[in-house]
């Protein structure tokens, strides 16, 4: 069994989640990675067979995905181009993890393609939306990535094709203890501007993660750190809690771990208000916009914020088989 495998790049939760599947997916298939976006930096480990531009999301410093540096970065005739270099008819089907590139070229070419994203559990109804549901957004969801199956992660088993978190061995295998600081990683934001905002906190120690910080300092109560996996995980192990934007592993992984989490959605991206939505309906706290009374916000979570744990966790080898199945399934038909 052949199988194209398209990863998303911008985003961390595309590239964690390829690197708990994709070994287990090759102990029964011949597996090719095509991994697309110009915005992320995290890398999947082994062979990639394809590396293409895709579409990624542009930020600005104060929290919001910036629509128009997004648009000029869209290359329109570039994607085409990558659509028509990818030999998708060559493998038995596809799976895309919310990449565009694969999804396409397997539309255009006849090709079955499994949808496997936390994206996709936005395929059912009864996953939680906002008060205010986008036509928009929603349409978007629906077609960026189109795939002919889907299999959908989130907080919990919101429909019967929607599976639980896909936590990393690294989070499974860390040990958590309760410290004294909070562990930072809202990418949308400009860390100065983060700095400034916990120098009003000074009873509490702050250790914030961010991609524009290229060697670690200190600064009143906070430290600054480049990304780095190795870092991240040993801050977080031992934080008292986790103050995050609202994308779908950081939150599954500070509930795994017993940590207070804080989400704080980027503004213009739909699915990370979706998200604040579900985890306000689990007992979480999210905060949609920076206002005067954001330190008493911080201060309250600090101090009042509850604990929320997972109910459950997928089982990756089943996950796999259902992969498997569905491979089978389309062989059969055609």
């Amino acid at each position: 069994m052949r199988i194209l495998y398209g990863v998303q790049g911008t985003g961390h939760g595309h590239i964690s989640r390829a690197k708990v599947i994709i070994p287990l997916l090759r102990e029964i298939a011949d597996v090719d990675v095509l991994i697309s976006g110009y915005n992320f930096n995290l890398e999947l480990d082994g062979k990639i067979a394809f590396k293409k531009r895709g579409i990624s999301l542009s930020y600005d410093s104060k929290g919001a995905i910036d629509i128009l540096e997004t648009a000029r970065a869209i290359k329109p005739v570039r994607f085409v181009k990558d659509l028509q270099e990818i030999p998708v008819q060559e493998y038995d089907f596809v799976i895309s993890d919310f990449e565009p590139v694969t999804a396409w070229a397997a539309q255009k070419a006849d090709v079955q393609c499994l949808g496997l994203s936390h994206q996709a559990a936005f395929l059912s109804e009864k996953t939680p939306r906002p008060p205010k549901k986008s036509k928009v957004a929603e349409g978007i969801i629906k077609h960026f990535a189109p795939c002919d199956g889907a299999i959908g992660t989130h907080y919990k088993r919101y429909d019967d094709f929607i599976e639980p978190p896909i936590l990393r061995p690294l989070i499974k295998e860390l040990n958590p203890t309760v410290g004294g600081h909070i562990t930072v990683y809202l990418p949308a934001f400009d860390h100065e501007t983060l700095v400034t905002i916990f120098k009003q906190i000074p009873e509490i120690r702050w250790e914030i993660f961010s991609s524009t910080c290229d060697v670690a300092y200190e600064k009143y109560n906070t430290k600054v750190n480049p990304v780095g996996n190795d870092s991240f995980l040993k801050s977080f192990e031992s934080s008292l809690g986790l103050l995050c934007s609202a994308g779908f592993e950081g939150p599954s992984e500070a509930m795994y771990l017993g940590k207070k989490l804080l989400v704080i959605p980027i503004r213009n991206q739909y699915e990370q208000i979706c998200n604040a939505a579900a985890l306000e309906e689990l007992g979480a706290r999210a905060i949609y916009s920076i206002k005067p009374d954001f330190t008493d916000q911080l201060r309250d979570w600090i101090r009042n914020g509850k604990v929320i744990q997972l109910n459950e966790i997928c089982d990756e080898k089943k996950l796999v088989h259902k992969i498997a199945e569905f491979g089978m399934r389309e062989a059969v038909s055609v």
